[in-house]
């Protein structure tokens, strides 16, 4: 991956990775939904004062004020820089877009844990 990344590209990391499955099933934070609601564990201040908007696909807690993308939330999770984060969501996209018949698929692509 180039270590150039065009406006495109980081769009598509954080609005075709959904945010709440991201959390629940990729980063496996600890979470609730009530009445209707995805509450996530804050990886900084390890409260459930946080919500999801779908719409925007943002996450947010209200303990002490942090906004998540898909890439903040990797990068604060993981303990990852910038650069990390996008080469750790990137199979994810690509597994997303050939689901969407957008891409070849990379079935056979070998996995990592950590970039």
């Amino acid at each position: 991956m180039s270590n150039t990344l065009s406006k495109e590209h980081l769009r598509e990391l954080r609005n075709r990775i959904e945010i709440i499955p991201l959390i629940a099933e990729v980063l496996e934070l600890l979470y609730k939904t009530h009445d209707g609601r995805f509450r996530f564990m804050c990886p900084l201040c390890h409260d459930f004062d946080t919500a999801v908007k779908p719409d925007t696909n943002l996450a947010r807690c209200f303990r002490c004020q942090r906004n998540f993308n898909t890439i903040d939330m990797v990068m604060t999770v993981k303990h990852y820089s910038f650069m990390q984060a996008v080469r750790y969501l990137q199979p994810i996209l690509e597994h997303l877009l050939a689901r969407a018949g957008n891409r070849p698929s990379l079935q056979n692509a070998p996995t990592r844990s950590r970039p």
